[in-house]
């Protein structure tokens, strides 16, 4: 979709190097090594998979296959149950894997086993529902009955980000275990203890040994799972550049895909929103796990009236802020996942300065110890900065200044990202409609996007394409098929 000029997005806004390495990227040159991104330590690493492993797990997902596609609902709901219950049951520690490999406070981390576990759950109460069989409208019911039932596929592979690893994990097996399928995962190499444990968890909850397995793949290797012909799709979250590669593999595999890569949502806010509250959630919604969630609220978007009253209150909540170490219940702000991903940001900020923008740097200064970058809110991002529609992954706020609405709209929608985004206002019901007019995937009135279990989750144009979560995500790899009992002496 060209902008004025008929530049196409992805063309000059970011090179492709940049793209492919993008603060959102999926891992995939390894080694497999946790390392603590407060104290730099490395606490453990892991060989890469060998074909060999890979191979014979692909030959142990198939089988398991075989035999979970004939289990029943009530069967396959009693064991994601127990994921479920055991998650809760040792909430700190599985939490606490989470803010040792990639540093999000533990209270978010906790928040993070919770979530895993209720989307579990929600397939457990719905799962059964959502794939019953529809039956069709036929022109004469006397020629026979026509019903549209969904079936597993089969092996599917999974290739997740480091941001939130369980939850990346739960929203796609918890819905393909429930249809039937059976999955391989290939996780951030930067998150290889926190999807060990998710592997365990599920053969503690009673899950068929090869039904659920994580590997420790290579680049290489995922070409390799993707073009073996029992292996039927694969689901990625991850940056542009490795949605583009995974993508083409499987395409020309004539492998189903569906893909999350990202995003710069849209925080618009109108002039007759409740100043105070809508700040508290700018900056929640801008810094929670660190900035570095697709659905953050990159973009605050400010028609003229209330843009310097705004401005002044959001930067001093972001200045309150404390950061430090993400296991202190005081710290507020995390380090980013590792010093590579810090430098980074600091990189971009740099090059969107050296294009004209304004960098203003908010609050005390942030420890020397861990990977932190220093909250940064950017202003005077012309549109011909390639900054504008670059995905900054980490505390760093765009301000734009809309001269009314329809400008807001105009700016909100003046993205290369479709992902998520959100309208402030005092007047609900005109909310909703401007929202309709912002093109995402999902807009929220009064809230940044949010990330629930019984929510639908997705976006448009370069965030990718495909929903997970839901029947949506239950039925993005099953194959909806019709069964046509006619009789036998209806008419050609």
């Amino acid at each position: 979709m060209p902008r004025a000029g008929g530049v196409p997005w992805g063309s000059s806004r970011m090179p492709a190097d940049r793209r492919a390495r993008s603060s959102h990227r999926m891992e995939t040159a390894m080694a497999y090594a946790s390392t603590n991104p407060f104290t730099a330590e490395v606490l453990q690493t892991f060989p890469n998979a060998t074909d060999a492993e890979v191979v014979a797990a692909i030959d142990a997902a198939h089988a398991a296959f075989l035999g979970w596609r004939e289990t029943s609902f009530a069967y396959r709901a009693r064991i994601l149950q127990n994921a479920a219950d055991l998650l809760r049951r040792d909430v700190d520690g599985y939490a606490r894997l989470l803010t040792l490999e990639m540093g999000k406070l533990f209270s978010e981390a906790k928040g993070e086993v919770e979530l895993s576990a209720r989307i579990f759950e929600y397939y457990v109460q719905n799962a059964e529902r959502l794939l019953e069989p529809e039956p069709l409208p036929v022109a004469d019911p006397a020629e026979g009955k026509a019903v549209l039932v969904c079936e597993p596929l089969g092996v599917l592979l999974a290739i997740e980000p480091w941001n939130f690893p369980y939850y990346q994990i739960a929203r796609i097996i918890a819905p393909q275990l429930s249809a039937g399928n059976t999955v391989l995962l290939k996780h951030a190499s930067n998150v290889p203890q926190s999807a060990a444990a998710f592997e365990r968890l599920m053969l503690e909850a009673g899950l068929p040994k090869g039904a659920f397995r994580n590997l420790y793949a290579t680049r290489a290797q995922i070409e390799l799972i993707l073009n073996d012909p029992r292996v039927h799709g694969v689901a990625l979250t991850g940056s542009e550049g490795a949605g583009a590669e995974v993508a083409s593999v499987a395409g020309k595999a004539l492998k189903k895909s569906t893909m999350e890569l990202g995003g710069a949502d849209a925080f618009v806010v109108l002039k007759d929103a409740d100043l105070a509250k809508t700040v508290k959630w700018a900056v929640f919604g801008r810094h929670w796990n660190g900035g570095q969630v697709c659905v953050s609220s990159k973009r605050m978007i400010i028609v003229d009236e209330v843009y310097d009253a705004f401005f002044e209150q959001y930067k001093a909540g972001v200045a309150g802020l404390k950061a430090g170490d993400p296991f202190d219940a005081q710290t507020t702000l995390a380090p980013l996942s590792s010093q590579g991903a810090a430098d980074e940001v600091k990189q971009k900020i740099q090059e969107a300065v050296a294009h004209g923008a304004t960098a203003i740097e908010v609050g005390a200064p942030v420890p020397n110890q861990g990977a932190f970058v220093q909250p940064t809110i950017l202003t005077n991002i012309t549109e011909d900065n390639p900054a504008r529609y670059w995905e900054f992954f980490g505390p760093v706020s765009m301000l734009f200044r809309a001269k009314d609405e329809d400008d807001a709209v105009r700016i909100a929608n003046d993205s290369p990202f479709g992902l998520g985004g959100s309208v402030f206002t005092s007047d609900t019901k005109h909310g909703a409609e401007v929202a309709k007019r912002i093109s995402t995937g999902m807009v929220f009135v009064n809230h940044p996007t949010m990330v629930k279990a019984d929510l639908p989750f997705g976006g448009i144009r370069r965030s990718g394409y495909g929903r997970e979560l839901l029947g949506l995500g239950l039925k993005e790899f099953v194959n909806h098929k019709l069964i046509d009992v006619v009789d036998i002496d209806a008419p050609f």
